[in-house]
């Protein structure tokens, strides 16, 4: 074990951030920490590394282990460039190879012992640069770079001149070539293009150490993560497997819990409508069973009601009107930058109804390309056509659909004045802002926030053919589902440009991928594009047997197993209805039995009947046995009602 976290507990003012939070990172092993923004992620990870103090709790970091930590913000120097920042992680073997040099040019004027003395120094240096790795550190950095997205004309560039995204790229490379024991990384995959995520992704994969990721890129945690620790309203549960493991276990743990719920609750109602019924026979026994049922229901450990997470952001997606079939033409675009050409001879042509993802490098004018179609951006050359119908909803990964200056509340009534408060209120408490939430300005929400502005805003427009632009940056996991369902429930057209696999896989018709400035078409999701770009021409012949499956009728065990189960709920349903007659007809008769034990009653209580001796005799007989028998009945209905 290489890491143990012990009772981890936060809170910030009054409110409990993480609270008794336990778990441990093995030798080696890659683990990945999930939840939603503002679980409490990085605050752990704060601890962890010791930038933060934990209110309770002990973390503990093995004897003579060495840990190196990626915040989203990685810190560089910005007096160097970028090869002379990542070089200085391997001072010490820079500074060896300067003192082999300085062996080798002193050896060339000694003589004698003192040549001797050198050249057994000269011997002790250059093992130690080589056991240092210290021939390969050179070519490793330039791998690292270029892994990064890095050319080598950028190699000299200050780091001083660079975005906030590739600093963070640059603390990344220094990360990844100090190597340590154990690697933290939070948002690594956030300013990485697919290339530099899939590079990254096997270099970790290889990676000796232990390391503890931060994410909310889905395909990356299924790559990488062989753990992952969930973090739930500041409790911490750990599941085994990748990203794809948890999701499902999570889903059968929710399931679970909610069945088990249910099943209490219904066990609770009947409980309480047959302790109902047996007061209302109103007879000293079924009181007294009553009031013995009740006691056991008052102990009885009553289950939480599961969370349903989703259930309090909705996202429906209606287009106002139905398109023509033809949604758009595109023919010959071509778009170039300062004479930096981004793509030429661009033609692809969308349908009604089609899910289409663009994809490509970091810069090949992807985000140009969609401006273009939004007309947002002349083309160079070329043209296209809407199809007849088209409403375009546009969602600018930048937000400019958003006035920094309004509210939330001003956002949304401006544009859309026909709505009341009330329903502008419940759009955007749908989106997660309630109470005074609505009152904040845009300019003060955080980049997930007005993700989530600009999604609200998205629903009410009532487009058929949405052009999204990385709509699932800055957002959750959580939100991402939402949104995946949203679209997948989307009667409309969608034409997107995202990185995100995952939203890829489980959203795409069809990829398009910009490269060396064309469109490349690919029928299917991610997983489809990385099998056909990747294999051999000899793979691309149909499998062997791929229509065994139909004819050979693997498919009549499952219309067995059907078969059966409606059998099964036949049965059980004759059975319920069994029941049920059967309690009717007790309850009949106890009502019969009541109504004629009423009738002795008011007779043997009459003073006119007191003369009629015998007739009272026999009368109190009947009264006997039908007392005993309506208190049968009443224990025949109870075994009957468990």
């Amino acid at each position: 074990m290489i890491l143990s976290c012990q009772g981890i507990s936060k809170a910030f003012s009054e409110t409990k951030v993480l609270e008794n939070v336990s778990f441990h990172i093995e030798d080696g092993e890659k683990a990945a920490i999930v939840g939603i923004n503002g679980a409490g992620k990085t605050t752990l990870l704060r601890i962890l590394v010791g930038q933060l103090q934990a209110d309770a709790g002990t973390v503990t970091l093995s004897r003579g282990r060495t840990l190196g930590y990626l915040a989203q913000d990685g810190a560089v120097d910005t007096a160097r460039t970028i090869y002379e920042e990542l070089l200085s992680v391997k001072q010490n073997l820079v500074d060896l190879e300067e003192r082999i040099r300085a062996c080798e040019a002193a050896m060339q004027t000694q003589t004698g012992d003192a040549l001797d003395a050198l050249m057994r120094r000269y011997a002790d240096l250059t093992h130690a640069f080589e056991t240092g790795d210290g021939y390969a550190y050179r070519s490793e950095l330039v791998g690292v770079l270029k892994g990064l997205g890095f050319s080598e004309e950028d190699f000299g560039r200050s780091v001083s001149t660079l975005s906030g995204g590739q600093k963070t790229r640059v603390a990344l490379g220094k990360l990844l070539l100090q190597k340590p024991d154990l690697i933290i990384l939070d948002e690594p995959t956030n300013h990485l293009d697919m290339r530099s995520i899939a590079w990254l992704e096997v270099w970790l994969a290889n990676y000796r150490g232990a390391v503890v990721i931060v994410s909310h890129d889905r395909y990356f945690l299924d790559r990488i993560a062989a753990k992952v620790i969930e973090i739930d309203q500041t409790k911490a549960i750990t599941f085994s497997g990748n990203y794809s493991d948890y999701a499902a276990k999570k889903e059968q743990l929710r399931a679970a819990a909610l069945s088990a719920y249910m099943n209490q609750q219904r066990e609770i109602r009947h409980q309480e409508e047959v302790i109902d019924k047996l007061r209302s026979f109103n007879r000293e026994k079924s009181i007294k069973r009553a009031e013995s049922r009740e006691k056991m229901l008052e102990k009885t450990d009553r289950l939480e009601k599961p969370v349903e997470t989703k259930a309090d952001m909705k996202l429906t997606l209606t287009p106002r009107c139905q398109s023509g079939k033809d949604v758009l033409s595109v023919e010959g675009l071509a778009k170039s930058f300062d004479g930096n050409l981004l793509f030429e001879n661009v033609a692809f042509e969308l349908k009604r109804g089609e899910h289409v993802a663009i994809i490509g490098d970091n810069g090949t004018g992807k985000t140009t390309l969609l401006r273009i179609l939004n007309r947002l951006l002349p083309p160079d050359a070329g043209r296209f056509r809407l199809g007849a119908n088209v409403e375009i909803g546009y969602y600018d990964q930048e937000h400019h659909v958003l006035h920094s200056e309004k509210t939330l509340f001003e956002e949304i009534s401006d544009d859309y004045p026909f709505l009341t408060n009330t329903q502008i209120r419940n759009v955007l408490a749908a989106f997660l802002f309630t109470g005074d939430d609505v009152f904040k300005r845009i300019s003060d929400l955080s980049g997930g926030e007005r993700g989530r502005v600009s999604l609200a805003k998205l629903m009410l427009g009532n487009a058929n053919f949405l052009i999204l632009d990385e709509p699932t940056n800055h957002l959750d996991i959580l939100s991402k589902e939402i949104l995946e369902d949203a679209l997948n429930n989307y009667e409309g057209t969608v034409l997107y440009v995202s990185h995100d696999r995952y939203f890829i896989n489980r959203t795409a018709h069809r990829i398009l991928d910009l490269t060396a400035h064309r469109l490349v078409n690919y029928i299917g999701n991610y997983d489809y594009y990385l099998e056909k770009r990747e294999e051999e021409p000899e793979t691309l012949k149909p499998r062997s047997g791929s229509g065994a499956f139909a004819a050979s009728g693997v498919s009549r065990p499952a219309e067995t197993d059907s078969k059966q189960d409606w059998k099964a709920r036949k049965e059980e349903q004759a059975k319920i209805r069994k029941k049920e007659n059967d309690l009717k007809k007790c309850e009949e008769k106890i009502a019969a039995l009541e109504a004629k034990l009423k009738e002795l009653e008011t007779f043997l209580t009459d003073p006119a009947n007191g003369t009629q001796a015998a007739k009272l005799q026999e009368l109190a007989k009947q009264q006997a046995d039908t007392s005993a028998q309506l208190e049968a009945l009443y224990e025949e209905w109870e075994s009957m009602a468990q």
